[in-house]
């Protein structure tokens, strides 16, 4: 079965924020739609594991900013890939609360808060049903999931619903064979995944544009 097909499916770009007790969590999330118009409820999945989920459940209120093609693409490597358990996520941003959930400060498409009512188990993952408590306007394009992609260039965390393994070592071979005849060398980022090229070595002060992370963590595509 190629589940390539689902990547045809449309998604969004999510920050998820909660409380855990007085110190705001969060995480990325590509997966959220509406279920009723009247009172809205809406759904999000997050996989067992994501520590957002386990504030959620005590704390039952939860902010989701819109990410916009005009967000810092850092957010995304930030709350994306590490986990709340051990890292201050909005250390390099601040935040704001609203309704008893926090805000990561940047620009975003908009916001919304909820308050969880039921969690629906799904073997990995956890569908939350929330009510919409309130919401903040905001500005920009909303990036969808296949812009994130393309022009991004990001990947999927392994926590994601739409996460699936790297590519097989053919695919990889072809990419380097590509990379070799630009007479360019392609890195990819250890931590988030981002890929690069570059005419020889990436340069001293190259930062990762996801994560934030430097040099030394990006790694050649053999």
């Amino acid at each position: 079965m190629d589940i390539t097909v689902l990547f045809k499916l449309t998604y969004g770009l999510y920050v998820v924020g909660a409380m855990d007790g007085e110190r705001p969590v969060g995480c990325v999330i590509n997966t959220c739609f509406q279920v009723t118009s009247q009172n809205p409820i809406l759904a999000i999945s997050l996989n067992k594991n994501n520590y957002t989920l386990d504030a959620i459940k005590r704390s039952k209120v939860f902010s989701l900013s819109i990410i916009a093609e005009e967000t810092d693409t850092s957010v995304i490597g930030t709350f994306g890939f590490c986990s709340s358990r051990d890292n201050d996520k909005y250390a390099a941003y601040g935040y704001e609360t609203s309704g008893g959930a926090p805000l990561v400060k940047g620009t975003f498409a908009g916001r919304l808060i909820l308050e969880a009512i039921n969690f629906v188990d799904n073997e990995t993952h956890v569908v939350v049903m929330a009510r919409l408590k309130d919401t903040i306007k905001g500005e920009g394009t909303p990036m969808t999931y296949e812009y994130y992609h393309r022009v991004v260039k990001g990947k999927a965390p392994k926590n994601a619903p739409t996460y699936v393994e790297e590519k097989t070592e053919t695919e990889q071979a072809a990419d380097k064979a590509t990379a070799q005849s630009n007479g360019k060398r392609k890195y990819r980022c250890s931590i988030c995944g981002y890929e690069v090229e570059a005419e020889g070595e990436l340069p001293d002060d190259f930062k990762c544009p996801m994560c934030r992370m430097a040099k030394e963590k990006f790694v050649p595509v053999e």
